[in-house]
């Protein structure tokens, strides 16, 4: 497939990651130092210019493309951008925003583009489904809710209390023998540098990192198992109510948790607080001592850092960790934050672009699929993708299914999930939830 990336930043970079493999990929932007480099890491063709012209989509080859990603940190450019497409081919349009009436008014059909993706949503939803299992590194759900693929660090030790038999019912033993919660695979062990294969010989060790898809229930129970005691987080403390904290508090309030906004800027508080009655608001900068000791804030059961500098969320939320707070989110604007976030101890970091850019990714694959999560820097993908009456699996026990790293970790089928053993086999028209290599997508769809 031939596709238009319109943005060089960390949004283009991370969907030309992704896609350059398998597609033809040309990359426009007005920076030509970022055109050099992601030309170097990538076969990738590049234009230097304004993507918002006539003349620029033109030399990038828009007529002979199946699909253009506007990804630029301006709206604007990306609407216009998307807008000529429209008028000079046949191309199927994407754009990324970050204003939520541009979102409303593509819903109302107002907006003329196939498809739009909110930086701040994709963010509030990635925390929110965090904040449901507190334990994992990572979450994603499926299949309206009714699978979810969580991503957990291993403890060194069993935790004290009633999980501590479970932990030692599972860590350590081969995985034939061990106990896994009802309605759960274990998709991947990442040991090191080293990805290996859950078989039935394989154990789960402490300082392991491992992928577990299965249902909401059972990813709550591998979550107490991990570590994190069974506490529901219903008192979410918010440190920047700009779009992001803003976002962000909205899906919270809708799952009926209660929150509180921290805000520095007096007049965004109170346009903030008229907003959202809901929520409790307060304009202060958060790293006041007495002002986390006044307000109770270290009695809240989460915190969620979206300032706009990665150096104050992370001070921020070192420094709530001190009054009390026991789980704590950053928001990160560096790809490198992630990992500097992670080392600090802040147990969840989630990146804005990365989020962003896995949502707009799966419009360049098969179009059966309906989902797709991109895991460890795109090193894995899960996929959501409908079986055709053609597909050589059909009918084959999974038992008898040829081992190739992939795992197909549940089904769904007439709307209702399955989470198969050896004895199932897929059907024409099921829903398989599959983890793959990024590097299998392709075979994955071929076989499918």
């Amino acid at each position: 497939m031939k596709i238009v990336v319109l943005g060089a930043g960390q949004v283009g970079a991370t969907i030309v990651e992704a896609l350059h493999g398998d597609h033809q990929v040309t990359v426009i932007d007005l920076d030509a130092a970022r055109l050099q480099a992601i030309s170097y890491r990538y076969d990738v063709r590049t234009v230097k210019g304004n993507g918002a012209t006539r003349r620029v989509l033109q030399e990038a080859g828009i007529e002979e493309a199946a699909l253009m990603i506007a990804c630029t940190s301006r709206d604007e450019i990306n609407l216009v951008a998307a807008t000529l497409v429209k008028k000079l081919s046949d191309t199927q349009t994407i754009v990324r925003t970050s204003n939520p009436e541009y979102l409303e008014a593509w819903q109302e059909r107002q907006i003329d583009v196939d498809f739009m993706v909110s930086s701040e949503l994709e963010t509030a939803r990635a925390v929110s489904q965090t904040i449901g299992v507190p334990a994992a590194k990572q979450t994603d759900v499926f299949a309206d809710g009714q699978v979810q693929i969580v991503e957990f660090d291993v403890p060194e030790e069993a935790p004290s209390g009633a999980t501590t038999d479970a932990y030692e019912r599972l860590i350590g033993l081969l995985l034939k023998e061990a106990t896994v919660p009802a309605n759960s695979k274990v998709a991947s062990i990442i040991r090191g540098d080293r990805v290996l294969v859950p078989r039935g010989d394989e154990s789960i060790l402490p300082g392991d990192r491992i992928i577990v898809i299965g249902s909401p229930d059972a990813a709550r129970e591998w979550g107490r198992i991990m570590g994190r005691r069974d506490q529901v987080l219903d008192d979410v403390v918010i440190f920047g109510a700009g779009a992001t904290g803003l976002e962000i508090a909205r899906v919270l309030l809708d799952q009926h948790i209660r929150v509180r906004l921290v805000e520095p800027k007096e007049d965004r508080a109170r346009e903030v607080a008229e907003e959202l009655p809901a929520a409790r608001v307060y304009c202060a900068t958060g790293v006041d001592p007495d002002f986390l000791e006044r307000e109770r804030i270290g009695q809240a059961s989460a915190a969620v850092f979206a300032m706009r500098e990665d150096s104050k969320n992370l001070y921020a939320a070192m420094l709530v960790k001190v009054h009390g707070i026991g789980f704590t989110i950053g928001i990160v604007h560096e790809t490198i934050s992630v990992e500097v976030f992670q080392r600090a101890g802040i147990d969840v970091a989630v990146n804005p672009r990365s989020v962003t850019a896995e949502e707009i990714v799966r419009f360049a694959h098969d179009p059966r699929i309906r989902q797709l999560a991109m895991l460890e820097g795109d090193r894995f993908e899960i996929l959501d993708i409908t079986v055709r009456d053609s597909s050589k699996l059909v009918g084959i026990p999974f038992k008898s299914l040829p081992i190739t790293g992939s795992l197909i970790g549940a089904i769904v089928r007439d709307g209702s999930v399955i989470f198969p053993h050896g004895g199932d086999q897929l059907e024409p028209g099921d829903r398989a939830i599959i983890f793959t290599e990024s590097r299998r997508v392709v075979e994955v769809e071929k076989a499918l």
